[in-house]
């Protein structure tokens, strides 16, 4: 560990962190060492983390000092929050902030924040073609993170803004895996129509943030955008029907049937699909796969991420 610059991994346990802590401390190699940020320094996965080397600190993200203590001394920061652990707009906004001004106050030389888009930049709030969320929101998750890019500019922070996409352990963790309809056939219930929705393997968004961060100062002050595959959700269809040995369906819902599915987040998540639908070609296009590839050799296409993580899919 001497010498090496620590990088402080916000949601350490969580799939995007815990990707990274994983790139970082399998490279016997890296010029980094970790520090992984967890609420729980107790949880097994926690515990995990420190059996494979890394230094596991106590954060409360909610917590400014708790925060700015985390961050002191360490050469970077990946920051992520989780919209879906309290479904606030506000409150990820208020955390957002509090990382911006750590980071800031304890002069990191490279911060790598986790975004999405604003959607309101596309759908004003005014718009009737989707639902307003809370009164302010289209899609509450990508605008609260999209609309605090601005914390890290303002403070003139050595930032690289991270475009993400959907991650296909929703299909694991999520309650979006296909499910089985009254008719005893598998269905994957999505709303895209024939448009391609840009995906990737949760940890290989941590292995390419390893890759920008190994790049140094390269893309300091860039917007980035990652994915493993641009696919049609048919095209998803016909893959899980080629593991599991039986037919998945494509029941492409309209976007007000998914919204009014009443599970928590509906409404934000059939927006989201709504916005990822109405504007794939720009979604799709900031988010290359060439350039993945480039800053992560190891890049999965979701054939090869579904041939290793089928068993792991809880079908309905």
């Amino acid at each position: 560990m001497a010498g090496k610059k620590v990088i402080a991994v916000l949601g350490a346990t969580g799939a995007q962190g815990g990707g990274l802590v994983r790139a970082i401390l399998n490279d016997k190699f890296s010029e980094f060492s970790v520090r992984a940020l967890t609420r729980d320094v107790n949880s097994p996965k926690a515990k995990a983390l420190a059996e494979l080397g890394a230094e596991v600190v106590a954060v409360d993200i909610d917590n400014y000092e708790s925060i700015r203590s985390a961050f002191t001394n360490a050469y970077g920061v990946y920051a992520v929050t989780f919209f879906w652990e309290h479904f606030s707009a506000e409150k990820e906004i208020s955390q957002i902030a509090s990382i911006a001004k750590a980071a800031k106050e304890t002069a990191v030389k490279h911060i790598i924040w986790s975004t999405l888009e604003d959607s309101r930049d596309w759908i004003p709030i005014d718009d009737k073609r989707m639902p307003t969320i809370h009164g302010k929101y289209k899609v509450p998750h990508f605008d609260s993170k999209g609309s605090s890019d601005k914390f890290f500019t303002d403070l003139n922070l050595p930032v690289t803004f991270l475009l993400t996409s959907f991650y296909w352990e929703n299909f694991i963790y999520f309650g979006m895996q296909p499910k089985r309809g009254p008719d005893g056939k598998l269905a994957l219930t999505i709303p895209m129509g024939d448009k391609k929705l840009a995906g990737i393997a949760a940890g290989d968004i941590g292995k390419c943030a390893y890759g920008i961060f190994e790049k140094g100062n390269e893309f300091i002050g860039k917007k980035v955008g990652i994915a493993g595959e641009h696919l049609t959700i048919q095209q998803m269809a016909d893959t899980f029907t080629k593991f599991f040995g039986e037919e998945v369906v494509y029941n492409a819902v309209p976007f007000d049937v998914y919204r009014s599915f009443g599970f928590p987040g509906a409404d934000d998540l059939g927006n989201m699909f709504q916005y990822n639908h109405d504007f794939a070609d720009y979604f799709c296009g900031a988010r290359s796969i060439e350039f993945s590839k480039s800053i992560n050799p190891a890049l999965k296409s979701f054939d090869s991420w579904l041939k290793e993580n089928k068993e792991k899919i809880p079908l309905g």
